[in-house]
């Protein structure tokens, strides 16, 4: 389906598309995490990107919880962005034979995926809202303020000190 679809009438199809697309990436990267931390070296790192697959399984749930209230059918629909987004980063791992630059990219592309999120959860927050559906903005409101977080954790993990070892 593209994103002019005939399938795409109302702003209600518009937001469940949206939806499906956000659920289809927080599966993605779900299943790429333990790659990202099987190979970062820093050890808080590695256990934020471990609370955050614990985190990414809530959102999953929660995403799961949005389509049930809103009456829509759970279902994923490819998302090139969130695929392209992750083969980048897996394709930059791969690359970096330094230990300290591999943990100063493993955080850059975590949060190109945080900030991937963090569009689409606050675009889908104020449609649900628009919408009406002030139940299902709640719950996508709480999954942006935790990317919100995750984000914010890892620039301090670059800016603490993993950006300046691998400088």
């Amino acid at each position: 389906m593209g994103l002019f679809s005939k399938d795409i009438k109302t702003m209600d199809d518009l937001f469940v598309h949206q939806l499906q697309d956000i659920y289809y990436a927080e599966k993605q990267i779900h299943k790429s995490l333990p790659k990202m931390i099987e190979k970062a070296t820093d050890a808080q790192l590695k256990q934020g990107l471990e609370a955050h697959r614990t985190e990414t399984a809530t959102h999953i749930t929660r995403l799961e919880q949005v389509f049930k209230q809103h009456g829509a059918e759970v279902k994923a629909v490819n998302c090139p962005a969130i695929d392209g987004i992750l083969e980048e980063a897996d394709e930059v791992a791969g690359e970096v034979a330094d230990k300290q630059v591999l943990d100063a990219a493993i955080i850059a592309a975590a949060q190109a995926v945080e900030h991937y999120e963090i569009t689409r959860y606050g675009t889908l927050t104020a449609w649900a809202k628009q919408l009406g559906r002030a139940d299902c903005a709640a719950l996508l409101q709480q999954t942006l303020d935790e990317e919100h977080a995750a984000d914010g954790k890892l620039s301090k993990l670059a800016e603490s000190g993993i950006n300046r070892k691998a400088a």
